[in-house]
């Protein structure tokens, strides 16, 4: 039987070789046949087409992924976060599946042991042998079963805990002041923080998971079976098995280069096409107003395209990468183990050639079992360098995101600038933080791309000092709020502003929480930190009423009624909510973004009052000279770069308009 055996594994080792040489040709000169080309799917349509030559042209900084010492640093400085100490319940999980290790291993030595008795006992045909030693192996099944599952569970419990700990320390800094805003509007490195701070960072945990099982069990196994045969065969033997592992461990790490920064790609990529799925979804309403179906369509569809064209060329890399792996850790892994476990039983000066046949089987069969798994075990480590490329990817992404993440909380931010904007400094302005006053003093109004709007803006409004703000579209109305908001940079000057807190900006179309209606009313409090700050109901039920929205809470079922806000609330009850929270906070300034354009006069002119009566001074962007009566000074933005603060009764109507 066993030269048939020889011959069946020559054969299919030759047509293994056979086959990978063609792939390997085929992916050389697939590879060498696009080098320097793009992928032409061109639609028929030729908006599509434009759309596609602006997506896939558009230069981009590709991510540097690749197993190297680089690599290792970051995978440390990520791994502290992820593990905050080895007493932590983190090392516990690594200890567990430690011990789960060594016990399986211990496990599959027994069984090696025990089948092999067994085998001997149905051999020599002893019935009474053979009943007692299969009772003892059924006997010990479940220990080997619940041993395999306490290391699934094990496994499982650690991605979980890797990813809740890379997953909070992440949000710590997402959403730390204004760094979620400056992400998406000020920084121009990560377009898709949504795929990085979910899928990414669960991948990335998983590989390291992965990676610590795929190296320490094949580790372990090596060095028990190293030891077992070396002390029987001697280490001539697994030395030999060894200096393969090496070997195929070195060629394959170079083949694999490509790997990990094509798994980068890949996941930028699909976080691309992601986001633009999602822009899609928030602009649904104006999109279907322009029937600019087709036109999205085109967007999406070459999005994907430029996915599918990265796909395509992953998929050809794998399968070459597959046929690789499996001739050098599979089938070449067999023939040196084949080669090497008859070295001792082919050599006559062995004690081996002193034995019996059938004690000679029973010594091939126990110590040629542990060479298989001893080829096995170096063949999963060498396929673990595969996970250490997919790795690698990964990790490069989620440093990426980090280091971003710490230079916008830091104040730094990389954008696209305007021509001659590269004298710019970014924060260069002097902030101050001081109760009952916003004083802008020579701050130039400029937007984060360095598009000056304003070279200098000089006043001061105190307490009490309400503001009507007017001015064309573009003059930098906006842009002078998202300033005082500190949401962008300040280049120059200095502004005095209230602490954070004391300034409240209500947007046109204000913003609904998830949660109760009571949420609504108090966010960005919680309806229990509301509660505990000495907020009733019935004053929350006050402010409603004072907005002329009373009757919601008959119709909700009250202030802890659950709905979608956004859908169910039509948009001057929206604007109510949004004043009805602006009374909860009562801020020392208030700054009214056309926040009551879908609000009758009257019900305006009795919120407006309340503001006053209760101290809130407004800054009002709007174009209702209802609202002259309630302010006493006006910011008048030409939109040539030139500007007027003064008394309100100064301005001449056709000059207000």
């Amino acid at each position: 039987m066993a030269p048939n055996y020889s011959k069946l594994i020559n054969r299919n080792n030759a047509l293994a070789g056979g086959v990978g040489l063609l792939a390997t040709l085929w992916y050389l000169s697939t590879k060498k046949r696009n080098k320097g080309l793009k992928v032409d799917r061109r639609p028929k349509n030729n908006v599509e087409e434009e759309v596609k030559y602006l997506i896939s042209e558009k230069s981009e900084k590709k991510i540097k992924a690749q197993v190297d010492r680089q690599f290792f640093v970051q995978l440390a400085r990520l791994f502290k976060i992820a593990v905050p100490g080895w007493a932590s319940r983190e090392g516990g999980l690594f200890l567990l599946i430690a011990v789960s290790l060594i016990s399986r291993s211990i496990c599959d030595l027994w069984l090696i042991d025990n089948g092999t008795k067994i085998e001997s006992a149905i051999i020599s045909m002893d019935k009474k042998l053979f009943r007692k030693r299969l009772l003892i192996f059924f006997m010990a099944m479940p220990v080997v079963s619940m041993v395999n599952n306490v290391l699934k569970y094990s496994i499982g419990a650690l991605k979980i805990q890797l990813r809740t700990n890379m997953t909070k320390r992440l949000y710590d800094d997402y959403l730390k002041h204004y760094t979620y805003y400056r992400i998406t509007n000020l920084d121009n490195r990560i377009s898709n923080a949504d795929q990085l701070l979910t899928t990414d960072v669960d991948k990335f945990c998983e590989g390291v998971a992965d990676l610590y099982c795929n190296t320490a069990k094949p580790v372990l196994d090596i060095g028990i079976y190293v030891y077992k045969l070396s002390s029987t065969l001697g280490g001539g033997t697994p030395g030999f098995m060894l200096l393969y592992l090496v070997f195929s461990g070195l060629l394959l790490t170079h083949i694999r280069k490509p790997n990990a920064r094509l798994t980068a790609a890949e996941q930028k990529l699909e976080g691309e096409f992601r986001h633009i799925n999602s822009r899609l979804i928030t602009h649904s309403e104006e999109i279907a107003f322009y029937n600019g179906n087709l036109r999205e369509k085109a967007t999406l569809l070459a999005s994907y395209n430029k996915l599918l064209a990265h796909l395509r060329k992953f998929l050809r890399f794998k399968v070459f990468m597959g046929i690789i792996d499996n001739l050098v850790a599979k089938y070449f892994a067999s023939v040196v183990g084949f080669l090497v476990v008859s070295l001792p039983f082919l050599s006559e000066k062995h004690p081996f050639s002193r034995v019996n046949n059938n004690e000679r089987s029973r010594l091939y069969y126990t110590y040629g079992r542990m060479l298989v798994k001893l080829a096995e075990a170096i063949g999963r480590l060498v396929l673990a360098g595969r996970d250490l490329t997919r790795l690698a990817g990964f990790t490069a992404r989620v440093t990426q995101l980090r280091s971003v993440l710490q230079e916008l909380n830091e104040g730094k931010y990389q954008r696209t600038m305007v021509a001659g904007a590269e004298s710019l400094i970014p924060n260069g302005g002097k902030l101050i933080f001081k109760n009952n006053i916003i004083k802008f003093d020579r701050v130039p109004l400029i937007t984060p791309n360095g598009d000056v709007l304003i070279p200098e803006i000089t006043f001061e409004i105190k307490s009490g000092m309400n503001v009507l703000v007017c001015g064309p579209n573009g003059a930098g109305k906006s842009s002078l709020f998202r300033i005082l908001g500190e949401l962008w940079p300040l280049f120059g000057g200095e502004l005095t502003k209230p602490p954070r807190g004391k300034l409240f900006y209500i947007p046109q179309r204000p913003y609904m929480t998830l949660g109760s209606l009571k949420d609504q009313l108090t966010y960005p409090h919680s309806g229990a930190e509301a509660a505990r700050r000495g907020t009733t109901d019935e004053k929350l039920e006050e402010y409603l009423r004072r907005v002329q929205l009373g009757y919601l809470l008959e119709r909700e079922g009250g202030l802890d009624a659950i709905a979608d806000w956004l859908d169910i609330l039509s948009g001057g009850e929206k604007q109510r909510i949004a004043m009805a929270r602006l009374f909860y906070h009562q801020p020392q300034f208030a700054i009214l973004d056309e926040c009551t354009s879908a609000v009758s006069v009257d019900v305006e002119g009795s919120m407006y009052r309340y503001c006053r009566d209760v101290g809130i001074t407004l800054l009002t962007v709007s174009h209702r000279k209802s609202l002259w009566q309630h302010h006493e000074y006006v910011l008048h933005l030409d939109g040539r770069g030139g500007y007027a603060f003064e008394p309100i009764e100064n301005i001449t109507e056709q000059f207000g308009s």
